[in-house]
């Protein structure tokens, strides 16, 4: 399942807020209450590699099948950049709903 880091500014108030969703929804003013606020910005976090110290990339996707959380699997590990590269674009895919 795609997700998502949305940034949020209510302009009644002032407040700034990130929230992790599913999608690119409008949100709640956690401060004022007031609503119906898209995102400023969204980062994806469907798809996060990760380096250790031995620059080793693991490739985690969030399922298509993942519910209320990205609940991330471990596609692959490899020490070849521009495979990892490669595999970070097939999790891309693998994330996206069918």
């Amino acid at each position: 399942m795609a997700w998502y880091r949305n940034s949020y500014e209510c302009t009644e108030c002032g407040e700034e807020w990130e929230d992790e969703w599913s999608c690119c929804c409008d949100d709640e003013c956690p401060n004022c209450g007031s609503s119906d606020w898209s995102p400023v910005d969204s980062e994806n976090l469907s798809v996060i590699v990760e380096t250790d110290d031995e620059m080793t990339f693991s490739i985690y996707y969030s399922p298509a099948d993942a519910g209320h959380c990205p609940d991330y699997v471990l596609l692959a590990e490899t020490k070849i950049k521009n495979l990892a590269l490669f595999l970070q674009k097939l999790a891309f895919q693998l994330s996206a709903p069918e």
